[in-house]
């Protein structure tokens, strides 16, 4: 992928993005406005220093340089690492808000920046951007009042211009209809969106070269950045399986066991510490995030089941990892609708993020699912089942209402909204109260 200081992109802004950065600065030339920025314009008016974590390519570095005064970048400047370690005081001057980049390369700088804030006494003196968790994750515990975190996740379609925000979350949170609209994204775009992903590298280049950058991405996650996370020898082709097992397990229930048996190879499956040993250091890495489940009260008998449903940030890394196409995907419409349930929840993040709310899905005991809960706390919830194509559309609505019959609203509040997410068609609001919305007029 285009490393992040040299990413192409367009430079209009779009609703509900800033168009300018909050210094009143230029924006660089070909940044893409993303919600973030509105984030990062707010942490940096309360906390002392703002940590922006996420996956290498992610565009961490481009969001941070719209509103940094000035930066220091760890992974390509061997002489300022040889000087965060000789002299780190001398490291952190500079105007502010100063960006250190790639700061878990010397991680004993956290500490630096944390005593910096404490004796400035001021807003907005630094911007830590991160690919990885440090090893010993120090920031567990030295950083209560002074840092303030934001994930970057690879762009959402509202991001990338594919999608309308004309159905806002927020809107749907404050318990607004979705009135009736028209959006077209055609199954054979959808797969082109699910492999080429929402990282910024690739806005302006051809499907082909998307899906070349994404396969070599994943090979250099196994071959290189898992070692250096971990900081002990893998062996990558044992990891690229692992991740292949992700692949096909997508936006399921699979647990590190199952996927470990399903790792083959000359060498036979892995072991289950291995598997997990794996696991947690792409989790570290923030290329997988798990989608923990929704711990309501019910009405019911019905038990909650506890295990996360699996995730990679991004989809496109799950057609990479198996060398697929879009072609592909529209000749197995089974796991291409699992990649678009992925997609959807990878959306449905990054704009509840900006609301300050949490994505989680649901399955108890009878079995039945839902597949993504948005949870804005103080009682407001909304429910979402995500459907390729509109043939389960009834289905998908008897479902969401059986569940919000199960959950105990007096203590969790009626839901905001329950919707049905697809991938193309009309929007609307059915009689029974369940919003049908096409994912391409879905946003913030």
């Amino acid at each position: 992928m285009t490393p992040e200081s040299d990413r192409p992109g367009a430079r209009t802004g779009a609703r509900g993005i800033p168009a300018t950065p909050a210094t009143g600065r230029t924006r660089q030339p070909g940044y893409r406005p993303r919600i973030a920025d509105g984030e990062l314009k707010e942490r940096l008016a309360y906390a002392g220093a703002v940590v922006i974590e996420g996956p290498r390519a992610a565009g961490k570095t481009w969001t941070a340089r719209e509103v940094a005064g000035s930066e220091v970048l760890l992974d390509i400047n061997d002489e300022a690492r040889k000087l965060a370690r000789l002299e780190p005081p001398e490291l952190l001057a500079g105007r502010t808000p100063r960006l250190i980049d790639e700061w878990q390369l010397e991680p004993h700088l956290w500490n630096h920046v944390r005593h910096t804030v404490d004796n400035r006494q001021a807003k907005g003196q630094f911007i830590l951007t991160g690919s990885a968790v440090p090893p010993d994750d120090i920031t567990r515990h030295s950083g209560a009042g002074r840092f303030s975190r934001i994930r970057l996740r690879p762009m959402s379609l509202f991001e990338l211009g594919h999608s309308t925000g004309f159905v806002s979350l927020s809107a749907l949170l404050g318990g607004e209809w979705v009135p009736g609209m028209e959006s077209r994204l055609t199954a054979r775009k959808l797969a082109e969106l699910v492999c080429i992903g929402g990282w910024p590298g690739h806005l302006r280049g051809s499907t082909s070269q998307a899906l070349r950058a994404n396969r070599d991405y994943v090979v250099e996650v196994c071959r290189v950045d898992v070692e250096r996370a971990a900081g002990v020898r893998h062996n990558p082709d044992r990891v690229y399986r692992l991740l292949q097992s992700l692949a096909r397990n997508v936006a399921t229930y699979a647990t590190a066991a199952t996927m470990a048996a399903d790792v083959g190879g000359s060498e036979g499956p892995l072991g289950d510490h291995t598997a997990r040993s794996y696991l947690t250091v792409l989790e570290r890495l923030m290329l997988v995030e798990n989608q923990p489940p929704w711990a309501s009260h019910l009405r019911s008998r019905s038990r909650l089941r506890v295990s996360p449903k699996r995730h990679l940030v991004d989809p496109s890394l799950a057609t990479a990892a198996l060398r697929a196409d879009p072609e592909y995907l529209l000749k197995d419409i089974t796991w291409f609708g699992f990649l678009f349930e992925s997609m959807v929840v990878r959306d449905l993040r990054v704009y509840a993020q900006a609301m300050d709310a949490r994505v989680y899905q649901y399955r108890d005991n009878t079995g039945l699912e839902v597949d993504a809960v948005v949870d804005a706390g103080m009682g407001r919830w909304a429910a979402f089942e995500v459907k390729l194509g509109t043939g389960r559309i009834d289905a998908a609505a008897a479902t969401l209402l059986r569940f919000a019959d199960r959950v105990d609203t007096g203590r969790c509040g009626e839901p905001a909204a329950l919707g049905v997410i697809v991938h193309s068609g009309y929007g609307y609001t059915r009689p029974d109260g369940v919003s049908v919305i096409p994912v391409g007029a879905l946003g913030p």
